[in-house]
Formats: structure tokens, C-alpha cells, sequence
């Protein structure tokens, strides 16, 4: 009887182990895009943790930072009225935010779902995205379409358009 309750919880130790997703830490070389027929750009500091294991997309998760003082348009006028109070407002919402609540697979690859948080306002918001796994390296690269007018970023009417497509190439590397 007590090496049948043994054998019973080493099975269950051993399955809980099997359901964790991969835990992933972010490369240095990340490129987080930003564009639309006006203006584009990139933001160059990202953090956050990574869950993710194509086999366990229940325990998979994304929980991202992007920092806002790190925008970057090759214009430092434009950087600066960026960061200001009628854009961005990096001083009072120093990072724009992402949390996964789910992940699904897709044809050509994943979709993450959740809330994005900019400027102060959160808003539901999927993510299509593909992952290239090569041994304890890989690489997310997701795409998505916002408009900035949604989260109070600037005016409608600006002459900068509402909408800005998103890239995202987030190398990472197994956290073990």
C-alpha cells in the first residue's frame, strides 16, 4: 500500500513536470517595428518573461514590457514630441504592456491573446505570430495592426494615420 501511494505521487510529480511550458529569456537583439505612411520607427528595450512550449500552448504565456523612453524614429525631434505628453507620455507611462490570457495555434502558426496596455488604456488585442525553434535558441516574430488613437496616442486628424502595423522579432534563448 505505501509503495503503491510512492509510485503514485512519483507519477504525478512526473506528469506536473511534462506540463510546464519552456521557459524563455530575451535576447539582446530584439527589434520591435513600428510604421504606417508617416512615420515609423522602433522601440530598442524590451523585458518581460516568456512561457512557451508549442506542445503545451495551455501553459503558455507572454508577459512583455516595452519601454517607452527607448523609442527611436532616426529623428530626434520626432523622438522627443514621441515620448511627450500629447503622444506617448513616457513620464507618466513609462512602458507599453502585453499579457497573453491564451495562445492558439493557427495555420501558419500561433496567435496570442490578451491585453495590451498603452498610454494608460488596456484593450484586448491578438498577436499572429510564427516560432523558430533551432536547439536551446529561438525566435518569435509576430505581427499585429493598432490604432493609436484607441489609447489616446496623439489626435485623430494629426497628420500622422491612426493606424500602425506592428513587428516583432524577439530572439531568445532557453532559460534552463
Amino acid at each position: 500500500m505505501k509503495a503503491s501511494k510512492i509510485a503514485a505521487l512519483l507519477v504525478l510529480l512526473v506528469t506536473i513536470g511534462t506540463v510546464q511550458a519552456q521557459n524563455w529569456k530575451i535576447s539582446e537583439n530584439h527589434n520591435i517595428a513600428f510604421s504606417n505612411k508617416d512615420v515609423s520607427g522602433v522601440f530598442k528595450e524590451i523585458s518581460g518573461s516568456i512561457i512557451f512550449d508549442a506542445t503545451k500552448l495551455s501553459s503558455s504565456k507572454f508577459d512583455l514590457k516595452i519601454k517607452v523612453e527607448s523609442i527611436s524614429t532616426g529623428n530626434g525631434i520626432q523622438n522627443k514630441h514621441a515620448k511627450g505628453e500629447e503622444w506617448f507620455d513616457a513620464d507618466k507611462y513609462p512602458n507599453i504592456e502585453f499579457v497573453s490570457s491564451k495562445i492558439e495555434k493557427t495555420e501558419t502558426g500561433y496567435k496570442a491573446i490578451g491585453k495590451l496596455a498603452i498610454h494608460g488604456v488596456k484593450k484586448d488585442c491578438s498577436v499572429l505570430f510564427t516560432f523558430v525553434k533551432k536547439g536551446n535558441k529561438a525566435t518569435f516574430i509576430g505581427k499585429f495592426s493598432v490604432d493609436r488613437t484607441d489609447f489616446g496616442v496623439g489626435k485623430k486628424g494629426d497628420d500622422v494615420s491612426e493606424m500602425l502595423k506592428i513587428m516583432a522579432t524577439i530572439p531568445v534563448t532557453l532559460n534552463k
